[in-house]
């Protein structure tokens, strides 16, 4: 909110005024700022690191693909490239899924991996089906997926790591295993149901879940009101309950909400969160967020600024550009 100081008799008033309307040619230019630096960090590790990223890899051409299908213009060579380049990543490790081992990252990897190249167009292969087939025997004596980490917020989350199992299986289940991924989805979704979140991640990625295997809308409307009553009074949202507002946080809560939760564009808590994303865009585009990760990995430039902390103001970069895209009016198709 912003104040007008009126000086009258020598005594100061304040008076509120409301805030200006955000307008749809605001939202598009931070997106369009925002693309070149995505398509920068992907690239930028493709250069450095032939190894497969969740961060610089799957949550960029999320975001790209989301952009390209909205009409904003992207390096389609690049993003091309990024499909190749997850794809080779798997197919290195192809012996290994068929083993059941996997590749470092196991679940995330595999799952974030499928879960990007399905978004980008790519159909499945014997590649894609030995990860699905490793997802599906992966801790299939549990009701859920979950794994060990050390890089908050989504590194050893039991939510995120479920979430991008079941949205892998999703997109690239061969047809002969579609009754062993029902089981492993019917159990999940008792798992969620009886599991509450413990930060903001955990409701983000169960809301995710819950839209995946199908539960009852009056499950999803809980989660969704949970998720509304944690913004706080700047319109964002906070990575745990002791932490301030970040870009990773709201910016990943409003995709969701947004699109798992079914909320309208015009919602007040979107409206104010928008305000937020865009107050918190640097002048060259980008998103900074701090980073709570304990690095066990060699560090490396791609480019993106921010410089130790690069790494999740990616992700968070491209869940913002994610929200800005889906807080737009949505695309008028052709009859």
């Amino acid at each position: 909110m912003r104040y007008v100081i009126l000086l009258c008799a020598a005594v100061c008033l304040s008076t509120s005024l409301p805030a200006a309307e955000i307008t749809e040619g605001q939202i598009r230019s931070a997106i369009e700022q925002a693309i070149p630096w995505l398509e920068k960090a992907s690239a930028g590790s493709s250069t450095e690191n032939k190894c497969f990223t969740c961060h610089n890899h799957a949550v960029p051409v999320l975001a790209l693909t989301e952009a390209k299908q909205r009409g904003f213009s992207v390096d389609e060579a690049n993003l091309s490239s990024q499909l190749k380049h997850i794809l080779a990543h798997l197919k290195r490790g192809e012996q290994r899924y068929l083993d059941g081992k996997g590749q470092g990252g196991q679940v995330l990897t595999a799952g974030y991996a499928l879960w990007a190249l399905q978004v980008g167009g790519l159909a499945h292969d014997a590649t894609t089906d030995a990860v699905a087939d490793y997802l599906l025997k992966r801790q299939s004596d549990k009701d859920h997926w979950s794994q060990k980490g050390t890089r908050p917020p989504s590194d050893g989350n039991e939510f995120t790591t479920t979430y991008v199992a079941l949205r892998g299986l999703q997109g690239f289940t061969p047809e002969a295993q579609d009754e062993s991924k029902e089981t492993r989805f019917s159990a999940t979704a008792k798992w969620l149901l009886t599991t509450q979140p413990a930060d903001t991640e955990d409701a983000v990625f169960r809301l995710k879940s819950l839209r995946i295997v199908q539960a009852e809308d009056a499950d999803a409307t809980t989660a969704v009101e949970e998720l509304l009553k944690q913004q706080k009074p700047d319109g964002g949202w906070s990575q745990t309950m002791e932490m301030d507002s970040d870009v990773y946080a709201t910016s990943s809560v409003m995709a969701s909400l947004l699109k798992a939760g079914q909320l309208e564009t015009d919602h007040p808590a979107m409206k104010s969160g928008v305000r937020f994303l865009l107050d918190k865009q640097l002048d060259d585009g980008t998103w900074h967020v701090v980073t709570r990760a304990d690095g066990f990995q060699p560090y490396y430039e791609t480019g993106f600024p921010h410089g130790e902390d690069q790494f999740i103001s990616v992700a968070a970069s491209s869940w913002a550009t994610m929200a800005l895209l889906r807080s737009l009016p949505p695309v008028k198709t052709t009859p």
